[in-house]
């Protein structure tokens, strides 16, 4: 894995869909600027959260939002990672993540594989399959730095696909993601830090700001964690004022790739949307690995029973909606 600089966008995103699409790449020149390589937005960056909204705000790909990544992707000769977008094909709805080169061509097309369907009593209900529909493939892409592995934010909580990217390669998983002001206090973190830990990778997620007028709160917090467990967070990388809301928009720039254990992190400077420098202030100390460590190598072939695993994460047992039960053994249920 090569050293490069890797770019969250944590975008405030609005109803006009415009305004998100100017915003988005305006961060994304930021954060070329800021030696960036690769460079992500969060999930559903060019409409609000909602499935009420995904019909409004639905696109076929390519479309205006891809279009206009890819020619901010070729002006920067970035790589460029779409977040999400709520995408029309075929009379269908999917959340869709699409992946532009430094020449502007799309790459992969990541729909979303496990919908957002939750019920936590008193707290939070959402059905994201009310309205879409979910993806049948996995996605990985190359670059000069490394493979990457993408998924969107409820794909996070399954650990069969992040294992399965590992397995093909991957050294960097990317998962724009919304989590919730119910599940992001709970399982944001610790779910990065167990696919990083457990697969020996690079996690990123990017995350929408925090915007409490909205009627779905996004948590916050856009993170990278390295394959020991390391965490840079935008939240940390800004003033103290914003330290624990999630509400601040900007980037979060770092490197990427120096060693495969106790890489060290340190944000080189955010830029908020009203492009104001700010200096970093966190970082981390490298750690060696004990040279009898040797990275665990994931089976050729990965038999699971799905079924008995959700059944038995006890944590997460009353959030698992039928519907995502049955997803999860379409899915993983045997892998080859």
């Amino acid at each position: 894995m090569a050293a490069f600089r890797l770019a969250l966008i944590q975008l405030q995103v609005s109803s006009v869909k415009s305004d998100n699409l100017t915003r988005a790449c305006g961060l994304i020149w930021e954060a070329a600027k800021q030696g960036a390589k690769i460079v992500s937005l969060p999930e559903c960056f060019n409409s609000p959260y909602g499935t009420k909204y995904f019909p409004e705000y639905a696109e076929k790909i390519p479309g205006d939002s891809t279009q206009k990544l890819s020619e901010v992707a070729k002006e920067c000769s970035i790589y460029v990672i779409g977040g999400s977008i709520p995408e029309e094909d075929a009379g269908k709805l999917y959340n869709t993540c699409a992946v532009f080169g430094p020449d502007g061509t799309l790459l992969v097309k990541h729909r979303k594989l496990h919908l957002f369907d939750i019920d936590v009593p008193g707290k939070i209900t959402f059905q994201e399959s009310e309205t879409l529909s979910p993806g049948d493939s996995f996605s990985t892409f190359d670059t000069p730095y490394c493979r990457v592995g993408l998924g969107i934010c409820y794909d996070i909580r399954f650990a069969e696909l992040a294992q399965i990217y590992a397995q093909r390669g991957c050294q960097l998983l990317v998962y724009p993601a919304a989590f919730n002001l119910t599940t992001g206090p709970a399982h944001w973190e610790l779910l990065q830090r167990g696919r990083a830990v457990d697969n020996q990778v690079y996690v990123a997620t990017a995350s929408p700001a925090r915007d409490d007028k909205a009627s779905y709160v996004a948590w916050g917090h856009s993170t990278v964690v390295s394959p020991c467990s390391q965490r840079s967070a935008l939240d940390l990388a800004l003033p103290l004022h914003d330290d624990t809301t999630g509400r601040v928009s900007g980037i979060l720039t770092l490197p990427c790739g120096l060693k495969a254990f106790g890489t060290p992190a340190r944000c080189q400077g955010c830029v908020s949307e009203v492009g104001e420098l700010t200096s970093g202030h966190w970082s981390t100390r490298g750690l060696s690995a004990p040279r009898n460590i040797k990275r665990r190598k994931s089976p050729r072939d990965l038999h699971l029973n799905t079924k008995t695993q959700i059944h038995s994460r006890t944590s997460n047992k009353q959030c698992w909606t039928p519907y995502t039960q049955q997803r999860a053994r379409q899915v993983y249920s045997p892998i080859h």
